[in-house]
């Protein structure tokens, strides 16, 4: 198993609440509310500011020019492509921008957030990117799960451009990189000693990010 494989087997329950998520569920079989993806939509769009920060503070924390380029890289991809296909997407389900850049921040994004930059202002480049890594890569498994799905991505399903984008092969390679990247690092400086912390820090991230799909479904209450 790869280093990723490890951290979801070492805590099965909490990678559970997180990819069996009812609001998962709900993406497959288009029966989410549709309120509950706009909440999510919003919010996502605040998490995003913050997971560039969680970047560029990986750029900081690198420890040559090979490690600085990659952090660099998806700082870029977050600034100058995914920020920009994120309010398209919004824009089509009607929230304009003004509505992405007045809401505040939900409690789940704030503490989701939060928790990786306090990761990483910690600790070092493998803590920051294990933090990440249910978000990252999570979504490529959640996606490629979902769209397997009969009809998850037919037209009827309004929530199959979603799955078509995470599923798709650009994003899928994103996430094969960064996996690979997670075990680069963990080369460098995992030890077995050192790996009930990082799968602690792996795990209080997945339920956060159930808490995230939580606050969804909780907007649509």
């Amino acid at each position: 198993m790869d280093l990723f494989d490890r951290l979801k087997a070492a805590h099965p329950q909490a990678w559970a609440a997180y990819v069996d998520h009812p609001f998962v569920a709900g993406l497959g079989r288009g029966t989410l509310p549709e309120a509950a993806f706009r909440t999510y939509l919003v919010q996502d769009w605040l998490f995003l500011i913050q997971f560039a920060r969680a970047y560029a503070l990986a750029v900081f924390k690198g420890r040559d020019l090979v490690e600085m380029r990659a952090a660099q890289k998806g700082l870029a991809a977050i600034l100058d492509v995914e920020m920009d296909l994120h309010v398209r997407l919004c824009e089509r389900r009607g929230i304009p921008l003004e509505v992405l850049e007045t809401t505040p921040e939900h409690r789940a994004t704030t503490a989701y957030t939060r928790f990786v930059l306090d990761t990483g202002m910690r600790g070092d480049l493998l803590d920051l990117h294990v933090s990440l890594a249910p978000c990252i890569v999570g979504y490529a498994e959640i996606a490629a799960r979902l769209a397997m799905r009969p009809g998850a991505l037919d037209p009827s399903n309004p929530y199959a451009e979603w799955i078509a984008e995470y599923a798709g092969e650009g994003y899928q390679e994103v996430a094969r990189e960064a996996r690979a990247h997670l075990d680069r690092l963990a080369e460098r400086s995992l030890t077995e000693a050192r790996f009930s912390d990082c799968a602690a820090i792996f795990a209080q991230a997945s339920l956060l990010e159930a808490d995230f799909w939580s606050m969804g479904l909780a907007g649509a209450a």
